[in-house]
């Protein structure tokens, strides 16, 4: 399935191919930019940055044991790292972009200028001017042009240019000037999802830190100030009942409390002054409380005597308590002299200083936050990510990075508890105190104030000393208090490797257990700490930290003391600085006292009473001692030597050791170390103490932990060792990892001599890397970048790596054996048979070695791969160093010992022969391997380089062949995933990734033409796999898009070779080679826009890249991805030209675009595949007419189309356009996104820009005209694609714009024909459908813009970038159809040359118009119309005979730019369409053609544009008649008076819209106008269309759909008329009179007959729409309304006369889709049924002079269904009240209005809702809801009235009056209101009305019965009001007021008789009803149904005497006056009758 030409072709040897053009001195161009720099590679060392001033390190003068310090130079020792010089020279670009907006020009858009309003006042509607009847005198000019308007200034030289040629040359240089040279820098940069090419560099090792926050002590207050006071702070994680960080000291005393002190200050070190912390959080979670805790010097009594003073005494009372406290503060100084040493618990206090954070971070502005954000995230990268769910609530709320810095003011202590003083105790209180949120009753509190201030930490503060007291840079100037750096427990596993050396100790004393202990004195208990180097008491080490105000090191820390108690907890914490060389003689020495508080009289001297000893030993069999420990203590005195045991364990002495407790353990402590050369884990430890033993100076046995290890066994034991290191515990390993990782490195290179043999650990030393780094890929701890790589090893890669120095040659037998015999030890014979052995496991099955495995065919390949490589004598292949006679280069090495063993080399045997599992993860996670070869290969290279060894023999063959199989092996791994795995593909890409940049480095490396056979190998390799295309192409591109990045790509494709100019020969001019004589060369240029084999061989990567981007968009994939793909991969790779410094020159630029001239060939076939929802509508007809006869000259599709797919804005393009395209039709094709098309065709401009002219033109001559068309066609997709959106369009992205989508679609469905050009994209525009262009556009514009800030809060942009990116946008805009322009130039001047030039001016034209029609800026602008200028000039004849279509889209657009406010775009607009007029004169039947469409193009912009400006257009048309007037060779001729006459009609038609503009706000009278203006045109019928078709769009816009297609359907028929008159077929429409079934209105149309005008005159109905083609466009549109509006029975009827139409065109397809249209209308007629709502219709009268012609005028307005009269009421009052202002008044009643009672300074509207009337014929044929509401032209409404002139009155005097009103035209009309012109009306009498009600009532009650489901609440409403007893006026009233006694009145018989026989008809329906009901009711009802029936049988007795009493009289004749009124009567009951069915 793969094509033929997708198989990668043999590459050029490129070396050979440079040294060959190197040698012919080709050219200076490959001089500069042919072969690589020389100094490309470079490697160096770069310091360490460190943050202390210092670096730490272990103190002076100590020998240090080997681990130390290899850990110590493994944190001190610079990075190595290795860089290429060139490498991302392309990307940097990238970042200047954020200055382009300062070198960019502004555009102008015409959409961005905001007119200057020329008559500002408003003026009310002067209403005198409408009647239906005036004549059109109000269009006769109102002003005359000439008076009054001074011209704009003329456009310079419009007439100069005689000679063509100098035309265009001027055209040329303008269009050059002030051009931006990198398109690319113009476009919003690609996503980089796709970016696989930006490998990122890993972060640089350094310390971990989490969130850090600075902590500042401001006061500590209590109520009375006594004494001095001592705080600790620190964090505790409640949730993980840990705490989080080490203490911080710090005490606010005054000077004099101070002085209290110091007896026992000896010194105050400047670091302990500190009174602000640095707290680092990891792992923020909502439970982390700072505590702090108060301290006081120890004094007599219990905490709470102590306390009891600051509980009682307030500040405020201080004066009364003077001498109180003056008593206390002399009673605490006495206490300070003498127990100073000593501290007390006193109080503590707590907060939740997460609370505090995000509630100062809730304040903050959310903008900043998110982008700090993705700060912080960024540093949380080597987090675990297990914690994720623990933490994940503490994220949403709270940014630690970024709150407002916060004061915290905590108001209460609690008082400390002498029994609880432990850990555990505080959680519990913590845990009450989160439980309550609030301090529980049983703590006593003291009343107090701490405040804190607590900011975030950005950079770190001056004057800031780290954790071990080494200052911080930035130092500061003076001496300022330092902050401190706290340091943190984090409170689970951190990640990060160690990269400073720290060594601390801290100790924490838990509890003494003294509980049997009798001898007093033991209750005030201290404990003296103290860290000692021997058991001498001078041995004591300053090495504690001190606290607050005192030392920095101390030798001894007291503990504080709870008074008496025997068993006290403690709390302290005891911070120590470790010795780097510990020995066995370090421990830890405590001593207990009791103090006592009180001088007893005759007791001097010391207060401390010695209670006994207990010790700690340091180091326990070698290792450092941690963890909790229960000591025994030793009385009296220390055991000698003691220090040697631990006391547990201590040998039994004489005399014998006396013991607390008889030598049980009472003393608990815990033991923590924070240390980065203790590893504390022992499989580590081991292996370091194991690769130490190598290095020489151990004597063995050696003791490691409990076990003696003698020689023999040291390797045995180094390799269990090495094989266990995988089985450490992940945070140590992960925290050593760089020393393993050296250490493994060491071992893989150097033989070990061991006890006289040579030892090859490199195997397992390979093998325990392997599993390193797979046990670290596999850690869900550890974080990965987005190509799979772990953080931690990249890193170290990156930074650390270096070569093991194999200068350190290890060996343990004492002296160095001679170099020769010292490599000889291990025979050539082991390693044969090792080789072999190797292979067979390789062959056997991976799992279980014993088994041999079946061969798979993955197997057999890797066996090919592996035989083709020597295998018959795999003792060559498994030599361990190189050997001298093999490598006759390396003698030119000089001092380099040559028989020195290669780590690259030995690494890459290591890989090809590792087996099993270990080669499953080598090549799982080869990223690493290649990564360590390419940095180890790199270091060999720049040592050879200093010896100028050429790139050829850099590397040995041997290695070669392994990089062969390593490369092939990958591949086939790859391959055997894609196949067998689909799940695992993820993993296949990112094997593919590191693949390709192995290949990419090694470019840098190794011989170039051995790299391009492994990709040639690579590709074919690949595509030989069974894989779907779709992944194959997708893995091939991601490699490629890799290579290709290479910063010597450009040379790598040795693109200097390619011809950048035309033929190569020296050329004559274009014009003069004759076509015949270049066949040849037409060949060779049109070649050179294909993808050729030579191209392939020569242009190797650029070749493979462009041969997946066709193949990938020949092919269809879902949604497109892989396209997607191919079209970025090349994007980024030119944008990376475009932007690279080096290819600033032109004539680099032209030899670079060259070559990409097949990327040319490539787009314009994939032209069907682009989506340009984008663009709109494009004009023009095929001339040829249908598209079957010539497959070349298909017009463009039309754009209209890509809209019509209903609502959503990301549609594709709809394929039925392109069905009938030649090229489609053979597959169907997946179109791509309009983002990735733009990013295609972006491509396709950059390389015509660069590409050279001439090259270009050539091409363009010998195009085939199809080819050709395309080409426009691909221009014109461009043209939309690039359009400028617009500043506010960024926030116009809005709800209505989806709505609008909708109604695009069923407009845009129609514009399917050819036809609507570009007045009906005109029309679109202006009716504000390109909403859905807007909509569709912004969000994938500001998708990409928003790339340029890198955060995704678009709402918020600031109006500074809004304009910024306006303005970018603008200018690429501008740039882009600049582009285009000059291709149509190359194009056009090239038209001579070619055979069929009118078919190409015609699609040059198109494509010009369709720019024309895009939003431009006047810089574009100003070219454009120059170029259609030239057009005209050279080619006037030829458009204005062949392409009339077209010139009308011209006239269109030029005169829609002479409306525009811009200056500069008005004039070019006038001067263009002067000369129009002046070409087109020369044949009379062309002058009046353009007379015609200018004069239409004018009438549809005044109608359809909403903001047209006449003023700027008036004045254009002044500054046409300069022109015409300025003509001096044209002065003799007619044409300055035609063109006069031209301009007054003009004129005439402008004032029109003055008149229209002044009724914008009143729709009615807008309509009005409109509608009269139309009629005006009744004999043009072209302007008349244009007025109709405005009107259409005017009622579309306001939701009136019915009357917008009764627009158009009077357009068709005006069609038709004309039709009619010239063509004579059976299937088309007979006239207008064919159209009465939709509406009888539609006659007037026929109006127009043939004596007025003859259709043959030229110019008129020349139309587009005076056409079939047209005509059934019109309906298809009106169908389309109709449906909207829901009349749906019409549609049915407009679609008759389009079926015989489509019928005779045997047009099947649209047969289809049209019965689709009937069979939907007809499923609505059936679906909605009675649920249909049409108008509801009002009478509306306008009375007062201030009316002017409106006074006493009446119309039925149409309103939409369901509109309450106070709705139009109101809108009518509130436009009318702005005329008129309080003069208005509405008149609320329907009666008569009698004028001479009005106020004649008033304007009065009355306003009635009318209902349609029928007379009785009429209902017969009406049966239909929708039947009743349609061609409506009688309307009725009712008054009630009674003598009196009361409305209302007793039933005996009600009177009723009907009107009917009778409207001129039936609705639904062209407008929503018409007049009435009849009026009729006749009264009810009293009994007449009874009757009326009556027989109503009995309708409603029949109704309600008869219901197919009975509603039963509406039938009982109905009977309540029929048979309830108390109804007022009901029934039962009614029979007594009018039958209880037969009239006097003859003249009523008959009424009452009507009325007896009515009652009668009603009581029988009472009682069908009551029968009824009793079937509906519920149980519960029963009583109520009862009462019914009763009622009704009352009802029924009652009225029975008044039913049986008939008239005699009655058969005698009547008068027969009455019977027009009954008749009428009669229809008024039916009507009611109706209406309630």
């Amino acid at each position: 399935d793969k094509p033929q030409s997708y198989d990668a072709v043999e590459p050029l040897d490129l070396e050979e191919f440079l040294m060959s053009q190197l040698r012919s001195g080709d050219s200076a161009l490959m001089q500069e930019l042919g072969d690589f720099p020389d100094d490309d590679l470079e490697v160096e060392l770069v310091e360490k940055e460190c943050r202390t001033v210092r670096h730490s390190v272990p103190e002076e003068g100590v020998e240090l044991d080997s681990h130390v310090r290899d850990c110590v130079q493994s944190y001190t020792q610079p990075w190595l790292m290795v860089s290429r010089r060139c490498q991302g020279d392309s990307w940097s670009a990238y970042s200047e972009r954020a200055s382009l907006h300062k070198t960019l020009q502004k555009q102008t858009f015409e959409s961005d200028v905001q007119p200057e309003k020329l008559e500002t006042p408003v003026k009310s509607p002067s209403l005198a001017v409408l009647s239906d009847d005036s004549s059109r005198t109000l269009t006769s000019s109102d002003f005359d042009l000439r008076s009054g308007l001074t011209p704009d200034p003329r456009v310079e030289g419009l007439l100069h240019f005689s000679n063509h040629d100098d035309l265009d040359r001027f055209n040329q240089e303008a269009r050059q000037g002030n051009r931006h040279p990198e398109l690319f820098a113009l476009y919003p940069p690609a996503d980089e999802d796709d970016a696989v090419e930006i490998r990122p560099i890993p972060d640089c090792p350094k310390e971990h830190m989490g969130d850090r926050i600075i902590i500042r002590c401001q006061a500590i207050k209590f109520e009375i100030d006594i004494e001095p006071l001592f705080a600790t702070l620190a964090l505790y994680d409640l949730r993980e009942k840990k705490k989080i960080s080490e203490n911080f000291y710090c005490d606010l005393n005054s000077d004099q409390f101070k002085g209290f002190l110091k007896p026992h200050t000896p010194q105050t070190d400047h670091s302990t002054l500190s009174r602000a912390a640095i707290f680092s959080i990891t792992y923020p979670s909502p439970d982390i409380y700072l505590v702090i805790k108060i301290e006081k010097v120890l004094q007599q009594g219990e905490i709470s005597d102590c306390a009891e003073p600051y509980m009682v005494m307030k500040e405020t009372d201080s004066a009364k308590n003077k001498e109180k406290l003056e008593k206390l503060r002399n009673q605490s100084e006495m206490f300070c002299q003498r127990l100073g040493r000593y501290r007390m618990p006193f109080a503590w206090a707590t907060v939740n200083i997460m609370n505090v954070i995000s509630t100062a971070t809730l304040d903050r502005d959310t903008t900043d936050s998110d982008s700090i954000n993705g700060v912080s995230l960024e540093k949380r990268g080597q987090l675990p990510r297990r914690n994720s769910e623990r933490f994940g609530t503490m994220e949403d709320q709270c940014n630690m990075s970024a709150f407002k810095p916060a004061t915290i003011t905590i108001s209460t202590f609690c008082k400390q508890e002498g029994d609880r003083l432990s850990d555990e105790d505080l959680f519990k209180f913590l845990a009450d105190i989160k439980k309550f949120s609030s301090l529980q009753r049983r703590i006593k509190t003291i009343p107090g104030t701490i405040k804190l201030d607590v900011t975030p930490v950005h950079d770190n503060p001056v004057a800031c000393l780290s954790t071990e007291l080494i200052p911080v840079k930035p130092l500061a100037e003076k001496n300022v208090r330092p902050v401190k750096e706290v340091l943190e427990f984090p409170s689970s596993e951190v990640y990060v490797p160690h990269s400073t050396y720290r060594n601390l100790l801290y100790v924490y004393p838990q509890r003494l257990n003294f509980v049997n202990r009798l001898t007093s004195g033991g209750r005030n208990i201290t404990i003296k700490i103290q860290f000692m180097s021997g058991e001498d008491p001078s041995c004591v080490m300053p090495v504690i930290f001190g606290k607050s105000n005192g030392p920095e090191f101390v030798q001894e820390v007291y503990t504080p003391v709870t008074y008496h108690n025997k068993s006290p907890d403690f709390y302290e914490e005891v911070k120590m600085a470790l010795p780097a060389r510990l020995t066995e003689r370090h421990h830890l020495l405590f001593t207990f006292y009791h103090i006592s508080c009180q001088q007893k009289q005759n007791q001097t001297g010391a207060s401390e009473t010695l209670i006994g000893y207990s010790w700690l030993p340091i180091l326990s069999t070698d290792r450092l001692q941690t963890g909790q420990y229960c000591l025994p203590i030793a009385l009296d005195r220390l055991p000698v030597n003691y220090s040697l045991h631990s006391p547990e364990r201590i040998t039994p002495q004489v005399p014998p050791v006396k013991w607390m407790e008889s030598h049980k353990g009472v003393f608990n402590l815990e033991i923590q170390a924070v240390s980065s050369v203790h590893t504390q884990d022992n499989h580590l430890e081991r292996f370091f103490t194991l690769c130490h033993a190598l290095e020489g100076g151990v004597t063995f046995p050696l003791r490691v932990r409990e076990e003696k290890i003698p020689e023999n066994k040291l390797e045995h034991e180094l390799k269990l060792s090495i094989i266990s290191l995988s089985s450490s515990r992940l945070e140590p390993l992960v925290l050593y990892l760089h020393l393993v990782l050296d250490k493994l490195f060491t071992l893989i290179m150097q033989p070990m001599v061991i006890a006289g043999q040579t030892a090859n650990l490199a195997q397992i030393a390979f093998e325990s890397v392997v599993s390193i780094v797979n046990s670290l890929h596999n850690s869900q701890e550890l974080a990965r970048d987005q190509q799979g790589r772990n953080g931690l090893l990249a890193t170290y890669l990156y930074w650390v790596f270096r070569l093991p120095d194999s200068n350190e040659l290890l060996s343990t037998g004492g002296a160095v054996p001679p170099t020769e015999g010292r490599y000889s030890t291990m025979g050539r014979a082991s390693a044969t048979t090792v080789g072999t052995m190797l292979l067979q496991s390789r062959i056997r099955s991976s799992s279980n070695p014993d088994i041999p495995a079946p061969h798979s065919p993955e197997d057999t390949e890797v066996n090919n791969i592996l035989s083709a490589k020597g295998q018959n004598n795999p003792g060559s292949r498994m030599s361990t160093y190189v050997d001298v006679s093999s490598h006759p280069q390396s003698s030119t090495g000089g001092t380099r010992p040559s028989n020195r063993k290669q780590f690259h080399e030995e690494l890459a045997l290591q890989i090809v022969v590792s087996t099993g599992v270990c080669r499953e993860n080598a090549y799982k996670y080869a990223w690493f391997f290649f990564e360590l070869l390419v940095k180890s290969m790199a270091q060999h290279v720049s040592q050879l380089e200093k010896q100028d060894v050429p790139r050829r023999s850099r590397f040995s063959d041997r290695f070669k062949d392994d990089v062969t199989t390593i490369v092939s092996v990958v591949t086939a791994e790859m391959g055997t995933i894609l196949v067998k795995q689909q799940k695992e593909l993820e993993q296949a890409e990112k094997v593919n990734i590191s693949l390709a940049f192995f290949l990419y480095d090694l470019l840098s490396l190794m011989d170039r033409g051995f790299v391009f056979i492994l990709v040639k190998n690579y590709c074919n390799q690949m595509s030989a796999k069974t894989v779907s295309m779709p992944t194959l192409i997708s893995m091939r591109l991601e490699f490629l898009r890799i290579l290709c990045s290479h910063e010597h790509y450009l040379n790598l494709s040795l693109y200097f070779s390619s011809p950048a100019s035309a033929p190569v020969s020296p050329c004559p001019s274009i014009s003069s080679q004759s076509s015949s004589s270049c066949s040849f060369q037409e060949q060779r240029i049109l070649g050179l826009f294909e993808l050729s084999q030579e191209f392939k061989q020569q242009h190797y990567l650029a070749g493979l890249l462009l041969t997946e981007l066709s193949a990938a968009l020949d092919m269809e994939s879902e949604g497109g991805k892989v396209q997607r793909k191919a079209i970025n991969a090349t994007y980024s790779l030119l944008c990376a030209h475009d932007l690279d410094q080096r290819c600033t020159r032109p004539e680099v630029r032209a030899k670079v675009a060259t070559l990409y001239l097949p990327l040319v060939g490539i787009i314009i076939d994939s032209i069907n595949y682009l989506d340009f929802t984008v663009s709109e509508a494009r004009g023009g007809k095929s001339k040829t007419g249908g598209s079957d006869e010539d497959p070349d000259n298909i017009p463009p599709i039309n754009q209209s189309i890509a809209m019509a797919i209903a609502g959503n804005p990301f549609n594709t393009l709809a394929r039925n356009a392109l069905a009938s395209m030649a090229s489609v039709s053979a597959k169907a094709v997946a179109t791509l996104s309009a983002e990735t098309s733009r990013n295609l065709l972006v491509c396709f401009l950059w390389v015509m820009k660069n590409a050279e002219r001439s090259l270009i033109q050539r091409w363009t001559v010998d195009m085939p005209s199809a080819q050709l068309n395309r080409l426009l066609e691909l221009l014109t997709i461009c043209v939309s694609c690039f359009e400028y959106r617009g500043k506010r369009s960024s926030d116009k992205v809005s709800t209505q714009a989806l709505q609008k989508s909708q109604q695009a679609k069923m407009q845009l469905e129609d514009s399917l024909l050819r036809g609507i050009g570009a007045r009906g994209e005109m029309m679109r525009r202006a009716g504000g459908n390109d909403g859905t262009l807007k909509l569709r556009v912004n969000l994938r514009w500001r998708k990409d813009l928003t790339q340029w800030r890198q955060t995704n809060d678009k709402h918020d942009k600031t109006k500074a970038e809004l304009d910024q990116e306006a303005l970018i946008s603008g200018n690429l805009a501008t740039e882009s159809n600049l582009i285009v322009l000059d291709l149509l130039e190359t194009i056009v001047q090239a038209v001579p040359l070619a055979d069929c030039k009118d078919s190409v001016v015609g699609g040059v034209l198109r494509v010009l118009l369709h720019c024309l029609t895009c939003n431009q800026s006047t810089t574009f602008l100003s070219h454009c119309f120059s170029t259609l200028r030239a057009l005209v000039v050279k080619f006037g004849d030829l458009l204005f005979e062949e392409e009339a279509e077209q010139c009308a889209d011209l006239c269109q657009k030029v005169l829609q730019h002479c409306s525009s406010p811009v200056d500069g775009n008005r004039s070019q607009a006038c001067a263009t369409l002067y000369l129009i007029m002046r070409y087109s004169f020369s044949s009379a039947n062309n002058f009046s053609r353009v007379k015609m469409q200018v004069t239409m193009s004018l009438a549809s912009l005044v109608g359809k544009s909403e903001d047209f400006h006449e003023e700027y257009l008036r004045r254009s048309l002044r500054t046409i008649l300069a022109y015409a007037e300025e003509d001096t060779e044209m002065q003799n001729t007619p044409l300055p008076s035609q063109v006069d006459e031209l301009l007054r009609n003009l004129n005439s038609i402008l004032s029109d819209t003055v008149k229209m503009r002044e009724f914008q706000e009143d729709p009615e009278m807008l309509m009005d106008l409109m509608y009269r203006i139309a009629k005006g045109y009744q004999t043009s019928p072209d302007l008349r269309l244009t007025w109709l078709q405005n009107m259409a769009e005017k009622h579309k816009n306001r939701k009136c759909f019915t009357e917008s297609a009764m627009c158009l359907v009077h357009a068709a028929a005006l069609v038709a008329e004309y039709l009619s008159m010239l063509e004579d077929h059976k299937y088309l429409p007979v006239g207008s009179v064919t159209f009465q079934n939709i509406s009888p209105n539609v006659l007037e149309e026929s109006a127009v007959s043939d004596d007025i005008l003859s259709p043959d005159e030229d110019g008129v109905c020349s139309g587009q729409y005076f056409t079939t083609s047209g005509l059934v466009g019109l309906l298809k549109q009106a169908a389309e309304l109709f449906s909207n509006g829901g009349l749906y029975e019409t549609v049915n009827e407009v679609y008759k006369i389009i079926m015989p139409v489509l019928e005779a065109h045997r047009d099947f397809r649209e047969l289809v889709s049209t019965h689709e249209k009937l069979q939907r209308a007809f499923d609505n007629i059936i679906q909605k049924g009675h649920k249909r709502m049409f108008g509801t219709y009002f009478r509306v009268g306008f009375y007062g002079a201030k009316f002017g012609d409106l006074d006493e005028q009446e119309f039925v307005y149409k309103e939409p269904a369901i509109t309450h009269l106070p709705e139009i009421s109101h809108r009518l009052e509130n436009f009318y009240s702005q005329c008129f202002g309080d003069a208005l008044e509405m008149i609320k009643d329907s009666k008569d209005i009698d004028r001479s009672k009005l106020d004649a300074n008033k304007a009065y509207i009355q306003i009635t809702y009318v209902e349609p009337f029928f007379d009785d014929y009429e209902m017969k044929d009406r049966l239909t809801n929708f039947e009743k509401n349609f061609n409506l032209r009688r309307f009725m409404y009712t008054t009630p009235f009674t003598k009196a002139g009361r409305p209302r009155g007793e039933l005996n005097e009600q009177y009723k009056r009907k009107t009917i009103l009778t409207t001129m035209h039936t609705f639904p009309y062209i407008k929503t209101r018409i007049n009435v012109i009849q009026k009729e009306e006749f009264d009810l009498t009293p009994i007449e009305v009874a009757i009326e009600d009556m027989q109503k009532k009995t309708r409603e009650l029949a109704v309600a019965t008869h219901r197919e489901q009975p509603d039963a609440k509406m039938l009982q409403m109905l009977l309540q009001g029929s048979v309830g007893a108390t109804v007022n006026q009901g029934p039962l009233e009614v029979a007594q007021v009018f039958l209880n006694e037969i009239p006097a009145d003859p003249k009523l018989f008959r009424h009452h008789n009507k009325l007896r026989l009515c009652f009668k008809e009603f009581i029988m329906r009472c009682g069908e009803a009551v029968e009824k009901n009793k079937h509906l009711i519920t149980l519960d009802q029963k009583e109520y149904q009862q009462e019914l029936k009763k009622n009704y049988n009352r009802l029924r007795e009652n009225l029975r005497p008044m039913l049986e009493r008939k008239i005699p009289e009655l058969y005698k004749p009547i008068k027969p006056r009455l019977e027009n009124r009954d008749s009428v009567k009669r229809l008024s009951f039916r009507r009611a009758l109706e209406e309630n069915s």
